[in-house]
């Protein structure tokens, strides 16, 4: 039989694919967990520890947490008694900076910047040990209208959700972490650029 009867036949394209498939299961999609999270699946959340005197903000930020490690996917969010890890998390302070102020007012503000930081630690549930610890900032603006508590609550939740955002990253791809540094150490090596710059540039 020839070969261009061959090559047009159905199956032959079959066993091709057949042969091809195979060499592509190594792949896999979504995020590439820590190693030190690799049996880590569920993690539970309870409600986060509000030394601030931001009402009601315990909850909110908890919500905002869960919501991101449910739209992220990489852990399932768990009860206590059957997560394989249990996330901790305090608020520690509320930062208020002004960045724009009335046309006729220093006084008052236009435009707020609210900065939220949050301490978190991360243990397995039935050994206590630590998986993971840190710190996480979430910060917005906001433009502030009469209603001064709905910008507050607004600017509140905007930050938080962003803090949220950087937690889950973290526990999920490691980044901000001793494994994955956000900036890499200066190097020190002879010849290296911080070596040939003036010191006004480096």
């Amino acid at each position: 039989m020839q070969l261009s009867h061959l090559l047009t036949r159905p199956a032959f394209f079959a066993a091709a694919a057949a042969l091809l498939l195979p060499s592509c299961s190594g792949y896999r999609l979504g995020s590439s967990k820590p190693a030190r999270m690799e049996n880590v699946r569920t993690i539970a959340v309870p409600t986060f520890r509000n030394l601030t005197l931001e009402p009601r903000s315990a909850v909110l930020v908890t919500n905002n947490v869960v919501r991101q490690f449910q739209l992220d996917g990489t852990y399932q969010i768990a009860d206590a008694q059957s997560a394989d890890a249990l996330l901790r998390g305090t608020i520690r302070s509320f930062t208020r900076r002004q960045l724009r102020s009335a046309r006729n007012n220093n006084l008052r503000t236009r435009e707020l910047e609210l900065v939220m930081d949050v301490d978190f630690a991360l243990e397995q549930s039935h050994t206590g040990n630590l998986l993971a610890k840190g710190t996480v900032k979430g910060a917005t603006s906001v433009f502030l209208d009469p209603n001064f508590q709905l910008s507050e609550r607004q600017a509140l939740d905007d930050a938080s959700r962003k803090m949220a955002e950087e937690l889950v990253s973290r526990l999920s791809e490691g980044w901000g972490s001793a494994e994955f540094p956000l900036a890499a150490p200066r190097s020190t090596a002879p010849g290296s650029p911080s070596k040939i710059l003036p010191a006004a540039l480096r």
